[in-house]
């Protein structure tokens, strides 16, 4: 072992090894994940500095969405008020800078420096990338407003942003196209029960798709409420991705999927305890509906709902919350998400943020193990 590592020191003989198809997809995917790491902390600075500059920071919420006073919520995150908030433009910026970049500005660069690797790096690949890029982007964007509304006041909602009922129609009409897309353009209509098999739904197939973009979006969403909790999730989530994808053979996807987790561990680097400024729906929303696209392009419904399963609970205290109140006129939990229970019953807030990201570290595992054993059925 010792020698073959010694005669690949040489250059000729690197470039030999990089030739080898395995290597060099495992290399790809290394790369860009390393690429979205570097360009997310570039672009962070300039980012943030616009932040400050512009005193763009969040409000406390006191009403939930039936309006009623959050008082437990309120004083406990007050001190986090004007504390800079959409820094998940950061993150999805990056991702697609780094997209169109290696497309267009890589194959420049491996002519310039005749180095013929830097071309296979291109990762925009119209059969696998699309379609998760266009839910990053325009997911990203139409956050990027809603979180614009909230900060400046604006909107009919209280306090400012879009109504609920709006943002779920947004919603509601992107993972709608993207449903139709899938099942009329490229004729997916089989869920995959890992080591059952696949199961033709026919139409049904749209409504899944629907179900699944709007339950990551919108669990996204609710779980980022404490400082680097839900960042930390969806790193844990994309990476496992790009290990499913990978294996699957869809090597950009699988980039894609590394340069989110690059992207998410320089944001993450800012965004622990006590946080330099939130991820906002632009980052939650986008990153969601995104990682639920991967999911349904990897045919991983199933195992989605295992590797982020902290989203089952948090967004299950909040439907549970909600009906109990409205039914029973009684609280279940302490405080809804799940993640403000454990604050009310007197977790430190960075104890609960950690436990999540272990938590999801093991159902990631179990999710991954059951996604490579399952897939040959």
């Amino acid at each position: 072992m010792l020698d073959r590592l010694l005669a690949l020191s040489s250059p000729m003989q690197f470039a030999q090894f990089q030739t080898i198809p395995e290597i060099a997809n495992v290399l790809k995917v290394l790369i860009t994940g390393l690429a979205g790491f570097l360009l997310a902390f570039v672009i962070t600075p300039i980012w943030t500095h616009f932040l400050y500059k512009y005193k763009i920071g969040i409000k406390i919420k006191k009403n939930d969405v039936n309006g009623e006073k959050l008082t437990f919520v309120s004083a406990l995150h007050a001190s986090k008020a004007g504390t800079p908030t959409m820094g998940g433009v950061i993150i999805w910026a990056a991702m697609t800078i780094l997209v169109f970049s290696s497309h267009f500005l890589f194959p420049l660069l491996a002519n310039l420096l005749d180095i013929s690797f830097i071309a296979r790096l291109d990762f925009l690949s119209r059969k696998e990338v699309w379609l998760p890029l266009f839910a990053l982007i325009s997911a990203g964007v139409l956050g990027l407003f809603d979180d614009m509304m909230s900060v400046r006041g604006f909107g009919k909602n209280k306090g400012g942003g879009m109504r609920f009922a709006m943002r779920f129609g947004w919603l509601i009409a992107i993972a709608t196209a993207g449903g139709f897309w899938f099942y009329y353009k490229l004729g997916w209509d089989r869920l995959h029960i890992p080591a059952v098999g696949d199961f033709t739904i026919g139409w049904w197939y749209i409504p899944l798709f629907i179900f699944v973009i709007l339950f990551a979006a919108v669990s996204s969403n609710e779980t980022d409420g404490l400082d680097g909790l839900n960042s930390g999730i969806l790193l844990f989530a994309f990476s496992s991705f790009a290990i499913i994808a990978f294996l699957q053979n869809k090597i950009d996807l699988s980039s894609f999927c590394a340069a989110a987790g690059g992207a998410l561990l320089a944001f993450l680097w800012f965004n622990i305890y006590p946080a330099r400024f939130f991820m906002g729906d632009t980052g939650a929303v986008s990153l969601g509906a995104t990682l639920g696209v991967v999911a349904m392009l990897t045919n991983s419904a199933i195992v989605l709902f295992i590797i982020v399963f902290v989203y089952v609970l948090e967004s299950g205290s909040v439907v549970i919350q909600l009906t109990s109140k409205r039914l029973r006129h009684r609280k279940v939990f302490l405080a809804a998400p799940l993640h403000h229970h454990f604050e009310a019953k007197g977790w430190p807030e960075t104890k609960v943020t950690m436990r999540a990201w272990i938590f999801t570290m093991v159902t990631a595992l179990i999710g991954v193990v059951i996604a490579i054993f399952g897939m040959g059925r």
